[in-house]
């Protein structure tokens, strides 16, 4: 409940990322962070002494990074002239450690599953990429 309410007074102070890119998402993958500044900023809470300071960081830090996804998302779909495997291609280019084909189907929703299948086949038939794993946990990275 508390995270809808943050994401209601983000929309009300003018912050609309939260439309576009999932804050729940963002702070599920950092939640051991987000409990440990929860609970920094509740020590002395009963005393009326605490320091709110450790979890509105982490939240800004969230706010950032959302709005750096939605930065990289939208340069992604609004590059002319850029076909869509080169798109795919330089996703995986620019992502630091391996890549799921979840994440770049999330990254371009308007490239179909069968462009990306093929552009990473393509890309490790080539030896551009390096295939991880098999079956729904396969994931990709550069080949330096």
């Amino acid at each position: 409940m508390s995270r809808l309410l943050t994401l209601l007074l983000f929309y009300r102070a003018g912050y609309f990322v939260g439309k576009y890119i999932s804050i729940e998402k963002l702070i599920e993958t950092t939640k051991e962070s987000y409990y440990e500044s929860l609970q920094a900023s509740s020590i002395k809470w009963h005393e009326n002494d605490n320091d709110y300071e450790p979890f509105v960081k982490y939240i800004l830090e969230i706010v950032v990074a959302a709005y750096r996804d939605f930065s990289s998302r939208v340069s992604l779909i609004t590059t002319d002239g850029v076909s869509k495997p080169d798109r795919v291609k330089e996703i995986i280019k620019n992502t630091l450690g391996p890549i799921t084909k979840t994440e770049i189907l999330a990254k371009c929703p308007d490239i179909s599953q069968v462009t990306v299948q093929r552009t990473l086949a393509d890309l490790v038939e080539k030896g551009q990429i390096i295939k991880i794993g098999g079956g729904r946990y396969t994931k990709y990275v550069w080949n330096n």
